[in-house]
């Protein structure tokens, strides 16, 4: 991003912008300023279906005073708009002293993110080659793919976080999206794959391994076409094994959200007052990590300043502590711990996750696998749905396997889990050696925002779950 409209804003001007939002009394004020741009490509039955591109240009403003919140925003960054916004979010404290803003220091950040090719030094005709590319090797793959689906998305923002109590940290966080999806047909029979990637890179992402188009296209055909044979699911309580990776959307819903801290501090969460408690097998060790290279859920500082941090959660089955923003972190009498995040300059700061994690174990997948009488091996899936307060969850499978007798037999369809995310954690009698973090896609939505994670596990073992199936 050569030129940003942040580059005009300086420690004075926001010196003035803080002191407007204290005015009134608020006890703490910061400012968030956004930029950000991005394009999208759309590529549909072997021609561009959409191209488009956004812009994005704000400044939020939050002022705070005990349990208070006052929260003003605004699209325009003349100074008379942006004081309007500071003084309007501070009428929260309508009366009461006005504190003096510290000293603002830069704050030193990492660099988890660095971009060897920005997307904007491709032409539009190079990108839609990469579309056409996956295209190609999808039909390739076999006849019976019928229909393919690909799209690229692109996007840097710029942000700049500036705070009363002296913290200045600007950020620029780059992201690049691929995804195809293909459709098979045969035999009256109909069925869908999906390969996608993601990652706080540039154009450098298609060069790593499975990351280029054909190999998109080519997964995505491989699912698709697996899947025609595929048998109906089995119903019932059994054995379920999780495969390394993309699993972890299981961990992140059932069990990331119900450690949030503002979930603890509003007492909806099973994790409430648990802290130094067992609440998982001892072999589940969980971390929520804002700081892996590159990762789509890294973020060198979060949105209220603070730098992107390693924090253990579960160990060896102990919960540890939850993901603090600083209003929680203030309840808890602790720290904030990076998590501070929101989707936009329209959105207040929340605790949300970042790359949520479960660490690996001693066994091998092999023997994790071997172990199992009759079960189902869970390899992908499509998301869910999951109660935050207290861990109950469905989840659809896009891709699952019959174990019979120790080996991968039939791919099954139709496959549901249904279960409670932290007695799943305590059913958790195998973990693997060989974690994955997962592709990178994810999205994940809170209050009404969305903001992007990563996820993932070693192969992991639960002794029972219920598996939603429409065969006995």
């Amino acid at each position: 991003m050569a030129i940003s409209p942040l580059d005009q804003i300086d420690a004075q001007l926001a010196q003035r912008l803080l002191a407007a939002a204290l005015e009134g009394g608020a006890a703490y004020a910061d400012l968030y300023f956004e930029y950000a741009a991005g394009a999208h490509f759309g590529f549909e039955d072997e021609q561009v279906k959409s191209v488009g591109k956004g812009v994005t240009l704000g400044l939020g403003v939050r002022a705070l005073k005990g349990d208070a919140t006052g929260y003003a925003y605004t699209e325009e960054l003349a100074e008379d708009r942006m004081l309007e916004a500071a003084r309007t979010a501070g009428r929260i404290a309508a009366s009461g002293g006005a504190p003096t803003p510290a000293a603002l220091e830069t704050l030193s950040t990492s660099n988890l993110y660095s971009v060897a090719e920005a997307p904007w030094e491709r032409s539009g005709a190079e990108k839609v080659e990469l579309l056409r590319r996956a295209d190609r090797a999808a039909r390739a793959y076999d006849p019976r793919i019928v229909r393919v689906e690909v799209g690229l998305g692109e996007s840097l923002k710029d942000v700049l976080v500036v705070t009363s109590d002296g913290r200045m940290a600007r950020d620029f966080q780059p992201m690049v999206r691929f995804t195809v999806g293909a459709v098979a047909e045969a035999d009256g029979k109909r069925q869908t794959g999906r390969s996608a990637g993601a990652s706080r890179r540039g154009m450098e992402q298609f060069s790593l391994a499975g990351e280029s188009p054909e190999e998109h296209g080519r997964e995505a055909a491989r699912l698709a076409i697996a899947m025609l044979n595929a048998e109906e699911a089995p119903a019932g309580p059994m054995e379920v094994v999780l495969g390394p990776g993309e699993s972890g959307i299981l961990l992140h819903e059932a069990v990331g959200h119900g450690l949030e801290a503002d979930f603890n501090r509003k007492k909806t969460s099973n994790y409430t007052d648990h802290v130094g408690k067992q609440v998982a097998s001892s072999l589940c060790t969980v971390v929520d990590d804002g700081t892996l290279q590159n990762a789509r859920g890294s973020i060198n500082v979060d949105d209220e300043g603070n730098p992107g941090r390693r924090n253990v959660l579960i160990e060896n089955g102990i919960l540890v502590g939850y993901m603090q923003d600083r209003i929680s972190a203030r309840h808890f009498g602790t720290q904030a711990s990076g998590n501070g995040r929101r989707e936009s300059f329209r959105h207040e700061p929340l605790p949300r996750m970042t790359n949520t994690l479960m660490l690996a174990g001693q066994e091998s997948p092999e023997d994790i696998v071997k172990s199992v009488k009759r079960g189902v091996y869970a390899k992908n899936f499509s998301g869910g749905q999951v109660n935050i307060s207290n861990g109950d969850f469905v989840f659809s499978l896009t891709e699952s396997y019959l174990i019979e007798d120790g080996k991968l037999t039939a791919p099954l369809k139709g496959v549901n889990l249904i279960g409670n995310g932290p007695e799943v954690l305590r059913k958790v009698v195998m973990v693997g050696n060989d974690f994955q973090l997962s592709g990178g896609t994810w999205t994940c939505g809170k209050d009404g925002q969305s903001v992007p994670v990563g996820i993932g596990n070693p192969t992991i073992k639960i002794s029972e779950i219920t598996v939603g199936g429409t065969k006995a």
